[in-house]
């Protein structure tokens, strides 16, 4: 292990310690260092029926899992229909490989995992029904390239193991889950989640500009959330995602974290950009705002909130009531992850059990 690795797990076990108590932080900790696995490594698993084939068509089509298997020389189809037990198997495995990369990042892949659930859903147009959470259509060229979803493909490639070893569940329903789990595992509140997106083709792909710039203040804010049916009030909750993971220079062009904890979520995005003294950073790249410390920094549209008098109100209440963040971020993250999917009537919400109580 380098020093540089080691001094990064130090810091963040501190910053742990500090944002949560002590006793859910070495809870979370024992469990990762007990349960974590190697996928990469893993021999494949041997099914039952030989061949086993997963007809993706068919899953697409009925937002279900479909298998073909040929015995005695006969084919049949059978329709493979997931439980709630079948979902938190998916779960599990999302969390149990969440920081098994110590080097990516500050030591857990949650955060951009929230990213992509919050990118795949943010294109959502509520005037012409298109874009939103149903589809996966960041799969393809040209919104996968999208400078708005740089660096995703990080997050896409890490679920590949995970898509592959429960064929069963759609890349859309996938994405969703994955940002329920990193929230839920970098604790954060209970998500909602219920099944049933389908994936699309390449046709379906919506046109850039439908996600936020950060370099904009709140009338490109306000155009971008309320095209897709929020308020202000859930704009600003909505940012409170910004507590956690970081910038860099290689994707948005912007660089550093925005709290000292960016691998737990708490309402600690809305006490610094209250009660920092911040200022325009001196440096080759877009314009930002750091810290005294030079350690943390806020984007344009993150300063933008304390500067709007309708939204200022927002952010000191979130700033003072941590439990009332949590409250409202629930809700409106489950409305942005639920954007533009046609449930079905019955379906069902499901409550995942964290792995790390």
């Amino acid at each position: 292990m380098s020093a540089a690795t080691a001094s990064r797990q130090f810091a963040r076990a501190a910053l742990r310690t500090s944002a949560r108590n002590t006793f859910a932080t070495s809870s979370r900790q024992a469990f990762r260092q007990g349960g974590r696995r190697f996928y990469s490594s893993e021999q494949p698993k041997k099914s039952s029926v030989s061949p086993l084939v997963y007809v993706a068509g068919a899953a697409v089509a009925a937002g279900a899992g479909y298998y073909l298997f040929t015995q005695g020389g006969s084919a049949s189809t059978k329709v493979f229909k997931p439980t709630k037990e079948d979902y938190q198997k998916v779960y599990n495995e999302i969390a149990g490989r969440l920081e098994e990369k110590e080097d990516y990042d500050d030591g857990s892949y949650g955060p951009v995992l929230v990213r992509l659930a919050w990118h795949a859903s943010g294109t959502y147009d509520k005037v012409t029904g298109t874009g939103g959470s149903d589809g996966a259509t960041m799969r393809f060229s040209p919104e996968g390239a999208h400078g708005a979803n740089a660096g995703l493909k990080h997050a896409r490639d890490f679920l590949e193991p995970v898509k592959a070893k429960f064929p069963w569940i759609s890349y859309s329903d996938l994405w969703i889950l994955a940002g329920v789990c990193a929230i839920q595992e970098m604790q954060g509140p209970v998500i909602p989640y219920r099944p049933g997106r389908t994936d699309k083709d390449a046709a379906a792909c919506t046109p850039d500009g439908r996600l936020p710039d950060a370099a904009q203040g709140t009338k490109h804010l306000r155009d971008i959330f309320y095209r897709m049916g929020f308020n202000d009030q859930e704009i600003v909750a909505l940012a409170g995602a910004h507590a956690l993971g970081r910038c860099h220079t290689d994707r948005s062009g912007f660089d550093g974290p925005w709290t000292f904890s960016p691998t737990v979520l708490t309402n600690d995005y809305y006490t610094l950009l209250l009660d920092e003294k911040w200022h325009i950073r001196k440096w080759d790249g877009p314009q930002q705002y750091q810290d005294k410390t030079k350690g943390l920094m806020m984007l344009p549209a993150d300063y933008a909130l304390i500067q709007d008098k309708a939204m200022k109100p927002w952010v000191e209440k979130y700033a003072k009531d941590n439990d009332l963040f949590f409250k409202d971020f629930a809700a409106v993250v489950t409305k942005l992850f639920e954007l533009g999917v046609p449930f079905k009537p019955d379906t069902e919400t499901i409550i995942f059990k964290p792995t790390n109580v």
